[in-house]
């Protein structure tokens, strides 16, 4: 039997189990996935002791994505996002890689948003908006970074292809001209908030935003009423975890199945 698994600090709330043993069964995969919650002291620890219990991919969650890199060989483009959130164990070393950056482009595709050369506006410059930036980039698009803190997306445009960044105040200015704009924050999630003004949003736009909880956002029914296409959060969670699973098993993954199980938890 192939143990995988997610690594991280809390992880009660992870809706990847579901999703992956969804997946298993769709596939008749003899396998498991399982949750791991060490403490944060613990990292390194853990990870070896995975590696030598046969385990044969985890998923990693906060707190440990910048500090698993110390651990593994991260291939070119979690390098260049500074997080990995899959490790392969199949190799000699283990191998991390970035499936956020994919998830957010595969996501995008699924509904015919268009992004070779498409401006793009995300909101954002932690960890999920860096890795999103960085796959819009790579797929051709310019890429505009607002945040609350302007320091933290001129930065973070330096290290990203063909972007820019600036402050939340020059997020109205950036997306009238938008094809496509990304709520990379959390803002949403907790409160019927949302990060960007209404009179911002125009039909000629695609909107999608990273928080699935709600899975509708007000950023989503106001993008929504003005006229835009809309992706919500859970299509970035899904196809994480797509790309994840056909990574440590070859496998096509079981794309329905596993947004069924998502979904229904949703």
């Amino acid at each position: 039997m192939d143990v995988f698994g997610l690594i991280g600090n809390p992880v009660g709330h992870s809706l990847s189990p579901p999703m992956h043993e969804a997946a298993y069964e769709a596939l008749d995969l003899d396998a498991r996935y399982v949750t791991f919650e060490p403490q944060p002291d613990d990292l390194e620890h853990a990870l070896a002791g995975a590696a030598a219990l046969g385990i044969s991919g985890l998923n990693v969650t906060i707190p440990f994505k910048q500090d698993v890199l110390e651990y593994v060989e991260a291939d070119a483009l979690a390098s260049r996002i500074g997080a990995v959130n899959t490790i392969d164990f199949s190799g000699d070393v283990p191998t991390g890689h970035n499936t956020d950056a994919i998830g957010a482009v595969r996501s995008l595709r699924e509904h015919d948003v268009p992004l070779e050369g498409a401006d793009a506006v995300v909101v954002g410059a932690g960890g999920a908006g860096r890795a999103i930036a960085f796959g819009l980039a790579d797929e051709g698009a310019s890429v505009t970074i607002c945040n609350r803190t302007a320091s933290k997306a001129l930065a973070l445009s330096e290290d990203v292809p063909d972007a820019s960044g600036g402050g939340l105040e020059d997020l109205e200015g950036a997306i009238a001209d938008a094809d496509l704009l990304v709520n990379a924050t959390s803002v949403g999630m907790e409160a019927d908030e949302t990060p960007v003004p209404a009179g911002a949003l125009h039909e000629d736009l695609a909107v999608m935003d990273a928080v699935y909880r709600p899975l509708e956002t007000r950023l989503l029914r106001e993008a929504r009423a003005a006229g835009a296409t809309t992706v919500d959060g859970a299509w970035m969670l899904l196809y994480q975890g797509v790309d994840a699973l056909e990574r440590w098993t070859g496998e096509t993954a079981p794309v329905d199945s596993m947004n069924d199980a998502l979904r229904s938890r949703l």
